[in-house]
């Protein structure tokens, strides 16, 4: 049976590090999506106090805890499908083709949205550690509001809002 969740969180690269922002910035997410490079447990145990959470395994998630994450995995919100996997090189599948309206992947630590053949590509960015001068984000989707527009959020900046 489809789930009814419209406000979506996505994170990734977090590198064992939650910043207390990212905790703010989630807040009424009915679902978050984790792009993998998870770094730590807990990180996966504090998400999910906000809501339910499906996670990829990135590469720096080696340690054994880490190997019960998939590689890549479908998330279903509200009608519309999410695949999720950490590096968008290693997509192995046409997402169109195969009925997905979003693909969510992270490893570059840039933040990305594009459209390609009707399918809605969201980097979110690293939430974690700063990396060489990239920002530190997350995105909001929000799948009642149309047409599909992540936010992205700057965890750099004052305390931003819960997701509307």
């Amino acid at each position: 049976m489809p789930n009814a969740f419209k406000k979506i969180g996505l994170i990734s690269d977090t590198h064992g590090l939650l910043r207390p922002e990212a905790l703010v910035a989630l807040r009424g997410s009915e679902l978050i999506i984790h792009a993998g490079d998870v770094g730590k447990p807990e990180i996966l145990e504090a998400l999910k106090q906000v809501a339910p959470v499906f996670a990829v395994r990135g590469n720096v998630d080696t340690e054994p805890w880490a190997k019960v994450l998939p590689l890549t995995e479908v998330a279903e919100a509200s009608g519309a499908l999410f695949y999720v996997l950490h590096d968008l090189q290693q997509l192995d599948l046409n997402p169109a083709a195969a009925g997905f309206q979003f693909v969510v992947s992270g490893h570059s630590h840039i933040p990305v949205f594009q459209e390609r053949d009707g399918v809605l590509y969201i980097n979110p960015g690293s939430a974690g550690p700063r990396r060489f001068d990239l920002p530190i984000m997350l995105a909001r989707l929000n799948l009642a509001i149309t047409p599909w527009t992540p936010e992205f959020v700057d965890l750099s900046q004052p305390s931003p809002h819960a997701v509307k």
